[in-house]
């Protein structure tokens, strides 16, 4: 799944240009759309060729490996190389294919230099603590796990910068769920047109929702 093309007059969204509107019958050839076509890109990146990042991906025991919010999801710390750097019930892992689609959220801004140059020897130390060796911690759903293991390499770099840590709360809510709504909203659409060849959007709907989420969304660097 990659960028959505759709065409839009007014709140018609579909896959291919439509010779007739499929609301009201009327005949929409050499009618001109003004926002047609309109390109939803999608939210999904290869997360191997996203550098210094967190990552969602659905987690292996996703059978369709898809994001269909009731599955559950695994995170990780991609390097300046594109290895994902992972925690599972055997340690960290360093993966070097399987998150050719996941949700990204940067985590350095590209000025950054000296973090930039530093981030690959801070995440491997950091991965080689003893607190994600399974022989000294055992993994633990809710509070030894794959975002934990995230939170806490994010923190110990915020700290080494002078920076005040983060909570799980407020990372999750500032960086996680604004994207994980984005995603929610592009699969709903795609698979709606993919049954049905066309979607009617309610623009006010759509418009009030953005205003909901606009200050969350506009954060998007941690560090």
């Amino acid at each position: 799944m990659t960028t959505l093309p759709t065409w839009s007059e007014g709140h018609l969204c579909r896959l291919k240009q439509p010779t007739d509107c499929p609301s009201c019958g009327e005949v929409l050839r050499g009618n001109r759309l003004q926002e047609a076509p309109v390109s939803l890109p999608s939210p999904f990146t290869d997360g191997h060729k996203s550098s210094c990042c967190l990552l969602v991906a659905p987690a292996h025991n996703n059978p369709g490996r898809e994001f269909d919010g009731t599955s559950d999801l695994h995170t990780g710390i991609s390097n300046t190389k594109g290895v994902v750097y992972n925690y599972t019930r055997g340690g960290v892992l360093r993966d070097q294919s399987g998150w050719e689609r996941c949700v990204s959220v940067p985590l350095v801004r590209p000025d950054m230099f000296h973090l930039l140059a530093q981030w690959d020897q801070y995440l491997d130390h950091f991965s080689d603590g003893s607190m994600w060796d399974p022989a000294w911690h055992r993994f633990d759903e809710e509070h030894q796990n794959c975002f934990t293991y995230c939170l806490h390499f994010i923190n110990s770099v915020l700290a080494t910068e002078g920076r005040s840590s983060l909570s799980r709360e407020t990372f999750t809510h500032s960086f996680i769920l604004p994207r994980m709504r984005r995603v929610s909203k592009y699969t709903t659409l795609y698979d709606h047109i993919q049954r049905h060849q066309y979607y009617m959007v309610d623009r006010q709907e759509d418009r009030q929702e953005d205003k909901q989420t606009c200050l969350s969304d506009i954060t998007v660097t941690a560090l």
